[in-house]
């Protein structure tokens, strides 16, 4: 996919968490629209990027870092990290930046945001941001459909999915779609002080992710029912607590229970979202 520039590419937009699922994609469609990249790493050094790519060394939650980090650029792909948000603003508003665009979530929009340990930690990037004059964009994801590489060891050793709830609905969004809406935002005007929730073009239940997943590596996958009790024993030797309760709460709360599609990717980006099975296609190799 080539994405063409709308506007005067001339300025250096930086990529946070360049690295990342996301922001890897983030950086490529950029380079595709000829646009200047810099991205920030802890350690610039181990930093695997297209060598166009300025790498700097910087770090979100030590603010002294960024201002040579934000010399001269004018937009911002931002994930979410609250500490040091506000020496972030800081150093943003001093060094002249004009949009951010933040990998937020869709749970701060739930009717629980202000007890959810999840939102509360996207919230509070999104407030600072929202109080300080410079123009922001929010992208607020459901869940990525990245969640189910949790599932690519046993997968690659025991052709086997262990899940508490396979009947469990989720909207699972591809990444390389979160990045083209971050994309959008960034190089299309109109977008300044918008938030977007995403989620992927169908609701899915863990059984029906697990016979994709199948069905792109070419060799069955054995669904196995666990007990909670276990699946949080598992899924904490890859995930932070705080992301496993959040996940096996949002589980027990839509098993059995089709969850509603948003339409807004293919809104911003003009083209349909990318399934599941495109997804699981994509990422064969991490299950085979």
């Amino acid at each position: 996919m080539t994405i063409q520039p709308s506007h005067d590419v001339s300025d250096v937009i930086l990529v946070t968490g360049a690295t990342g699922n996301v922001g890897r994609h983030v950086v490529q469609q950029l380079l595709a629209a000829g646009v200047p990249v810099r991205a920030t790493s802890r350690r610039p050094e181990s930093v695997n990027l297209p060598g166009q790519v300025e790498v700097v060394g910087a770090d979100l939650t030590q603010p002294a870092t960024l201002p040579a980090a934000l010399a001269g650029v004018r937009k911002v792909f931002l994930y979410a990290e609250p500490r040091g948000i506000d020496g972030f603003v800081a150093a943003s508003k001093a060094a002249g930046v004009k949009h951010v665009v933040l990998l937020s979530s869709s749970s701060v929009v739930a009717a629980d945001a202000e007890t959810s340990p999840i939102a509360r930690l996207h919230l509070d990037v999104e407030r600072p941001l929202q109080a300080s004059g410079i123009p922001w964009t929010f992208i607020r994801p459901g869940a990525f459909a990245t969640n189910s590489l949790m599932w690519a060891h046993s997968i690659r050793s025991d052709s086997v999915v262990r899940t508490p709830y396979p009947e469990s609905h989720s909207t699972p969004i591809h990444e390389e779609d979160l990045a083209e809406v971050a994309v959008r935002a960034l190089l299309d005007p109109g977008h300044e002080n918008a938030s977007y929730v995403l989620s992927g073009p169908e609701s899915l239940t863990q059984r029906r992710q697990a016979e994709l997943i199948a069905e792109a590596i070419g060799r069955p996958v054995r669904l196995e029912v666990i007990t909670p009790a276990r699946a949080r024993e598992e899924m904490s030797r890859v995930m932070p607590p705080m992301a496993v309760d959040a996940l096996l709460r949002y589980q027990a709360l839509s098993d059995g229970s089709p969850l509603p599609v948003q339409a807004t990717a293919r809104d911003v980006t003009g083209r349909p979202a990318r399934t599941f099975a495109q997804w699981a296609r994509d990422h064969a190799s991490d299950f085979r």
